[in-house]
């Protein structure tokens, strides 16, 4: 009589103890699978933590060698005419090498002046009398080699000048700006006046990203300035 033979379904077909082919290949590609893509991952890894300590180091330098100087208020007047309140100052250490060849690329440049009077209070909060801003903007055309500014204090005159330094003055300086009229004051009464600078952010076209990227990185914003005066 022959002896019963134990048959396992779904067995293995190169008999007990050997490992099938297939399944070797399979684990064989899992494992390398596995460690490729971890190598890959460390790699993009290293990649981009390299190129995030350039980009860091970069605009670090850039700033820093853009604005060693802060802006800053100077020459500030507070006078009157018979009718209104004026006021002067101008920004210092405002225009850098590469604004101005971004402005001779055709980028606007815009400077914005906020200005605030106040009644002062002994016991109270002081009361707000106005709360004003002013903006100067610069643009240059390159075809008529001149720069053309806009001073939203003179009803938004625009002067047109050739010579980049007088541009900037006219960018930097307020001049005569009425505040309020002199019947909003009350004599003997105390006043203080608040004032401070900002360059708008800058906004590049897109084919001048890569030239003037870390200008869109820069601005300056001065501290505020105040001076009391008696009416």
């Amino acid at each position: 009589m022959t002896a019963p033979r134990l048959v396992c379904r779904g067995g293995n077909p190169a008999g007990p103890g050997v490992v099938p082919d297939f399944i070797m290949r399979k684990v064989y590609t899992s494992s390398f699978q596995k460690e490729g893509g971890a190598v890959c991952l460390a790699f993009a890894w290293g990649i981009l933590k390299w190129t995030l300590g350039v980009l860091l180091l970069l605009i670090l330098f850039s700033a820093s060698h853009a604005w060693g100087k802060e802006a800053y208020l100077t020459d500030i007047v507070v006078t009157n005419t018979r009718d209104h309140l004026l006021l002067y100052f101008r920004v210092k250490e405002c225009f850098t090498g590469d604004m101005k060849k971004a402005i001779d690329n055709g980028i606007d440049i815009n400077f914005t002046f906020f200005v605030r009077l106040y009644e002062v209070k002994d016991l109270w909060p002081d009361q707000e009398i106005c709360d004003l801003k002013v903006s100067h903007a610069i643009r240059y055309d390159s075809l008529k080699k001149v720069y053309t500014v806009r001073l939203s204090e003179r009803n938004h005159k625009t002067v047109v000048v050739k010579d980049f330094e007088e541009a900037k003055r006219l960018m930097s300086e307020v001049a005569g700006f009425k505040v309020t009229a002199l019947h909003n004051l009350h004599k003997g009464k105390r006043y203080r006046i608040h004032m401070m600078a900002e360059l708008d952010k800058i906004r590049l076209p897109f084919y001048l990203h890569y030239v003037f990227f870390f200008l869109s990185l820069w601005d300056f914003e001065t501290d505020w300035y105040t001076v009391d005066f008696r009416y």
